[in-house]
């Protein structure tokens, strides 16, 4: 080097660079690898059921268990010195990266072991189960190995529990699309009961361990043998929709529906509410109006497509056509996904609410997916002030919700919210469409991803509602689409912004 000449900077002297290596990534990597490896030691209980029933397939989750458990390890220790609390940014990096690296980890039994899966299937499938979508990859379901299969139901039941404590904890705090609302309601509603975040997220566990157990037993009084129940109870109360069966829950018909829709309602209303009844507070729950409308809305689905299938078909039985109907109903409009019938044979009007249930969805902090009920009150009540102002402009008209006036960045947060997750949608079905896909195909499939509901409904979807016959493209759209709509949009784009990366 020539004296006098100052060193040229690694990064090139550019800014947004510069600013990307001062970022302390540490804190972000440091929780992540410890999520890691908890996955892989999670992998054993694959390894015992295969083991416990004669499968030599444990062979291959004992080996992923160990590659994951050691890689989460490794990368724990190698960041352990950094600070346990993050800065915004951090926070939104840590969402950001979580759902992309768990669903590589999760991926690597079905690409080493059964079905010996693509990269693109296998990373569908667990982006699918950690997302909670319920849409399969896989052509087949009935002959795989009974670790798989239970692999397969857990990933929705770590990512169903994932995704409540982060409503709950880091999207009020990264203020996204109007969760900053419930800023107070996590860390203030319950007062010195539950004071701090790990506190929470404690009481959402056991109340998460309770429902599932209980659905669980539930389902083997009902007649389901002991494999079927355990599968069945993580799916529903995920409200993921992954079945060990290619019929899906038709497998099951009868009194098991009825149960499995109960579970699917009480795992889409809000967690804390339902930590509070455990509490003995009971007012809450009926109080909350996100529950009321939520209920409200399903029971006028329901009827509305029962009284539609009665004009329109000569059931053998009234009580088995409520049954589906209510069954079907409330597992698209929860975003489980668990179907008993074909409801794509029920006629168009069918189709129709079932497709704008799924657009609404179950009620925040919840494992419920799409916009949800509190934003869409939110909007009905901002276009009805908007109205009431072209009457009398002179008039103030407040926004409430549950008794309280809502703040403009809420609303400026939802209606943002509602903007952009209408333009995503719409660019994923013409992204779909450019794939090849049937026109229907292409429009379910953008719906389902983007609110991770689960069916499919078209021409290149076989028996069993797999997308195994979509090119690889739509695949990776689809990932996208569950991706993003998972982490509510906001909370992934906002990273892609050079701002964020300028602090």
């Amino acid at each position: 080097m020539r004296p006098g000449v100052a060193p040229r900077p690694l990064d090139g002297g550019n800014p947004a660079r510069q600013a990307m290596a001062m970022i302390d990534i540490r804190p972000v990597a440091h929780p992540i690898g410890k999520i890691v490896a908890a996955l892989g030691a999670s992998m054993l209980l694959p390894v015992a059921v295969d083991w416990w029933h004669g499968s030599p397939h444990w062979q291959v989750f004992f080996e992923t268990g160990m590659l994951t458990f050691i890689a989460g390890v490794l990368l724990a220790v190698a960041t352990g010195g950094a600070e346990r609390s993050m800065t915004i940014r951090q926070a939104f990096l840590f969402t950001s990266a979580l759902w992309l690296v768990v669903p590589v980890f999760g991926a690597l039994p079905f690409v080493l072991g059964q079905p010996h899966a693509s990269l693109t299937d296998a990373y569908f499938e667990a982006m699918s189960g950690v997302s909670t979508t319920g849409a399969t990859a896989f052509p087949e379901l009935d002959g795989l190995p009974r670790g798989v299969h239970l692999w397969r139901v857990m990933l929705h039941w770590m990512g169903g529990l994932g995704i409540v404590v982060v409503a709950m904890v880091f999207l009020p705090a990264m203020r996204v699309g109007g969760m900053q609302f419930f800023r107070s309601e996590g860390f203030d509603t319950m007062g010195k009961i539950l004071p701090r975040a790990s506190e929470i997220a404690g009481e959402v566990a056991r109340l998460y361990l309770i429902l599932t157990a209980a659905c669980m037993l539930t389902f083997i009084l009902l007649g389901m043998n002991g494999f079927d129940a355990v599968v069945q109870a993580l799916s529903t109360v995920s409200t993921g929709g992954f079945s060990n069966r290619d019929a899906s829950f038709a497998a099951f018909s009868g009194a098991p529906e009825w149960a499995a829709a109960g579970f699917m309602v009480l795992a889409s209303i809000p967690f804390i509410r339902m930590v509070q009844a455990m509490r003995g507070q009971f007012g809450p729950i009926w109080q909350d109006g996100q529950i009321r409308a939520y209920l409200r809305w399903m029971v006028y689905a329901c009827a509305a497509v029962f009284l539609y299938r009665l004009l329109d078909e000569a059931p053998d039985s009234l009580t088995g056509m409520l049954r589906e109907t209510v069954f079907n109903t409330v597992s698209i409009f929860s975003g489980t996904g668990f179907a008993s019938a074909d409801v794509s044979a029920w006629g168009q009007f069918p189709l129709a609410v079932l497709f704008l249930c799924g657009l609404i969805g179950g009620c925040t902090g919840s494992t419920s997916c799409s916009v949800k009920v509190f934003r869409w009150l939110v909007l009905l009540q901002a276009v009805r002030a908007q109205i009431r102002r072209m009457q009398l402009p002179h008039r103030v008209y407040p926004l409430r919700f549950a008794g309280r006036v809502l703040e403009k960045d809420v609303i400026d947060s939802v209606i943002a919210f509602f903007t952009l997750f209408m333009l995503t949608f719409g660019l994923l079905i013409v992204a779909l469409s450019l794939t090849g896909l049937h026109p229907r195909t292409a429009l379910t499939a953008a719906w389902t991803s983007i609110a991770n509901i689960g069916p499919v409904w078209g021409p290149e979807i076989t028996g069993n509602g797999s997308v195994a016959q979509l090119p690889g493209a739509a695949k990776w759209l689809m990932i996208a689409g569950m991706y993003l709509g998972r982490l509510e949009l906001i909370a992934v784009l906002v990273i892609l912004l050079p701002r964020f990366w300028r602090g």
